[in-house]
C-alpha cells in the first residue's frame, strides 16, 4: 500500500484510512467490516494471525503513521519503504533497518544503457560517468536524465555539461510534473523538518566544503553544539544529510544545488554573518591547531569570533593532529570561498603553512599561499605581505619550482628591508639557503644562514638565533667542518633545551649526529646531552 507519506499531493495517508484497505484486499465483505477505527484495526490483525504474509507498506511518512499498520503476528513480514529513517520503529518494534545507498557508476552505467542505446552510452564514456556524477548517482535523476538525452537525440556530452553547470542542474533534470522533478522530490524531504532544521538545511547549502563536523554546524547556525545535535538529527531522519563518519556529515550534490536555491531566498545579511561565524570557526580552531603543531612560529593577531561561534580547542599535538586531517579539503575550500571576507583568506593560509608543508601536500600549500599573496596584496601592510610571499616560496621549492621560489623570496626580503623589520629579514633567509641548498650551492646557503643569524642576534630573537645556529652548523657539516659544525649545534641545543622546543631539539640532534659520524666519533659525548 501506498501511504504517500512524500507525495505531491503533500497529504499523507491516515492509518485508520490505510487499514481499510486491508480487509478488502482481504476479500472481506464491506459489510463485514466495522465502522469504528479501533475494530477495523483488531479485524486487520485478526485476519493475519495464522497467515504467512508479506505487507507492504510504501513511502511512509514517519513511525506513527507506520505503527498502527503492524500485524503482530509471528508469521506476517512487513516491509517498509521510507524517505525518513523510522528510529523508533527500529528501537521498539524490532525492526532492521536497510540503508539504500546511491548507485555505484557500474549500476549508473547499466541503467542509462537500459534506458538509451547501448552503443550510445558506450560511444562517450565520460560523458556518461560525468552524467552519472551529476545526477548524484540518484536512480530517479537518472532516468529523467535518460528521457531527456533519448528525445533530445543531442550528443551525451551535452547534457553533462547542463549538468554541470550547477546553476541548471535541477532545472535539467524536470520531466515535466512533480513525480518527475528531482527538485519537486526533493522539496517532500524538506518540509518535514523543524523551522531550525530547515534553516540549519538551508545554510549547509553555502558550506563550501564535501562535510561538516557537529562543532562547525552550531557554529554556521550560531547556537551551542548541544541545540545543533537535535536538529542534525532531523536532517538524517529526512534524509537531506548522511553522517557518513561519526559526528561528520555529508549531503549529495543535488541536495547541495537544492539547499543552495532555498538559502537565496534568505535575507543576504543573514547568509553573511553565518557564513562569517563558519569562517571564524575554521579560523579560531586552526589557529589553536597550528600552535600546537609548532608553539614557536612567529604569532599575528586575529579578530574575536563572530558571536555565536563556538571554535574546538584542540587540546594537543595530537588532537591538532586529527582535526587538520579531518578537516583537510574543507579547510582548503575554506581558503577559496572566503574571497570577500577580509583578511580571513591569508590568515588561513598561515595556519595551514605546517600542517600542508608537513603531510607533504605540496600542490595544496602552493594554492592556498597564492590565494594568500593575492589576498594580502589587496593590504598595506609589508609584514603580511612578506609572510604570504615566503610561506608561497616554501611550496614552491617543495615541488621543485626553484626559479619561482626564488623570485617569491625576493619579494618577501625587499618588503621586510623597507619596513626596517629585522625579524622579517631574518626569517626569510631561510628560504634563500633552502633554495641554493637544494642546488648544491651550500657554501651560499652557508652564508644566508650567518644572515639569518646576526639579523635574529640583532632583534634579540632567541628562537630565531637558535634556529639559525642549528643551520650554520649543519652547513658547516655538509661542507665538512665537522668539528665547527658541533659547536654551533651544541649552542643551538643549549638555547632550544632552554626555550622547550622539542622539534627544535630533534632537528639539532640530527645535525649533530651527521657531524659525529663524519668523524667516526659514535660514542662522543655532547655538552648538552
Amino acid at each position: 500500500m501506498n501511504l504517500r507519506g512524500f507525495d505531491p499531493a503533500g497529504r499523507p495517508v491516515e492509518p485508520a484510512a490505510a487499514v481499510r484497505g486491508f480487509p478488502d484486499a482481504l476479500g472481506v465483505q464491506p459489510e463485514r467490516i466495522p465502522a469504528v477505527a479501533e475494530a477495523q484495526y483488531a479485524l486487520y490483525r485478526s485476519m493475519l494471525a495464522d497467515r504467512r504474509v508479506l505487507v507492504l507498506l510504501d513511502n511512509a511518512r514517519d513511525a506513527e503513521q507506520v505503527r498502527p499498520l503492524l500485524p503482530g503476528s509471528a508469521g506476517a513480514l512487513v516491509l517498509i519503504t521510507s524517505r525518513d529513517r523510522l528510529t523508533p520503529l527500529v528501537a521498539t518494534e524490532g525492526a532492521r533497518p536497510l540503508g539504500l545507498d546511491t548507485l555505484s557508476t557500474m549500476d549508473g552505467r547499466e541503467l542509462l544503457a537500459r534506458r538509451l542505446d547501448a552503443g550510445r552510452v558506450a560511444a562517450e564514456p565520460e560523458a556518461v560517468d560525468a552524467i552519472i556524477e551529476g545526477c548524484a548517482r540518484l536512480p530517479l535523476a537518472l532516468a529523467i536524465a535518460a528521457a531527456r538525452a533519448a528525445q533530445s537525440g543531442l550528443p551525451l556530452a551535452a547534457l553533462a555539461a547542463d549538468l554541470h553547470d550547477t546553476g541548471r542542474r535541477l532545472d535539467t533534470l524536470d520531466a515535466g510534473d512533480p513525480a518527475s522533478q528531482v527538485r519537486a522530490v526533493l522539496s517532500w524531504s524538506y518540509t518535514t523538518p523543524s523551522p531550525p532544521g530547515a534553516r540549519l538545511f538551508r545554510l549547509l547549502g553555502l558550506h563550501p566544503g564535501p562535510d561538516i563536523s557537529v562543532a562547525a554546524a552550531a557554529s554556521f547556525a550560531g547556537c551551542p553544539p548541544a541545540r545543533v545535535r537535535p536538529l542534525l538529527a532531523e536532517l538524517t531522519r529526512a534524509s537531506l544529510i548522511t553522517e557518513h563518519l561519526p559526528g561528520r556529515y555529508t549531503w549529495h550534490d543535488l541536495l547541495r544545488a537544492y539547499a543552495t536555491e532555498l538559502a537565496a531566498q534568505d535575507p543576504e545579511p543573514e547568509r553573511r554573518t553565518a557564513l562569517t561565524r563558519l569562517l571564524d570557526h575554521y579560523l579560531h580552531t586552526a589557529y589553536t591547531a597550528a600552535w600546537r603543531l609548532a608553539p614557536t612560529r612567529e604569532p599575528f593577531t586575529i579578530a574575536p569570533p563572530a558571536p555565536g561561534t563556538t571554535p574546538e580547542h584542540p587540546a594537543d599535538y595530537q588532537q591538532a593532529l586529527a582535526w587538520f586531517t579531518a578537516e583537510h579539503a574543507v579547510l582548503l575550500a575554506a581558503v577559496d570561498h572566503a574571497a570577500g571576507f577580509g583578511t580571513y583568506t591569508w590568515q588561513l593560509a598561515w595556519t595551514l603553512a605546517d600542517i600542508l608543508d608537513r603531510q607533504g601536500h605540496w600542490h595544496d600549500h602552493a594554492a592556498v599561499q597564492q590565494a594568500a599573496v593575492a589576498a594580502a596584496g589587496q593590504l598595506n601592510d609589508p609584514p603580511t605581505r612578506a609572510r604570504a610571499h615566503r610561506n608561497l616560496s616554501i611550496a614552491y621549492g617543495r615541488l621543485g619550482n626553484f626559479d619561482a621560489a626564488h623570485i617569491h623570496l625576493g619579494h618577501a626580503l625587499d618588503l621586510t628591508t623597507r619596513a626596517g623589520d629585522l625579524t622579517g629579514q631574518a626569517n626569510t633567509h631561510p628560504g634563500p639557503r633552502s633554495v641554493v641548498w637544494r642546488r648544491g650551492r651550500h657554501f651560499e646557503a652557508l652564508h644566508h644562514a650567518r644572515q639569518a643569524l646576526d639579523l635574529f642576534r640583532a632583534a634579540g630573537h632567541r628562537q630565531g638565533t637558535a634556529s639559525a645556529l642549528n643551520a650554520v652548523g649543519w652547513y658547516h657539516g655538509l661542507l665538512g667542518d665537522h668539528h665547527q659544525a658541533i659547536t654551533a649545534c651544541q649552542q643551538a641545543l643549549a638555547l632550544l633545551q632552554e626555550l622547550g622546543d622539542r622539534l627544535g631539539q630533534a632537528a639539532t640532534w640530527d645535525s649533530l649526529g651527521y657531524a659525529h659520524r663524519q668523524l667516526d666519533s659514535y660514542n662522543a659525548p655532547t655538552e648538552s646531552a
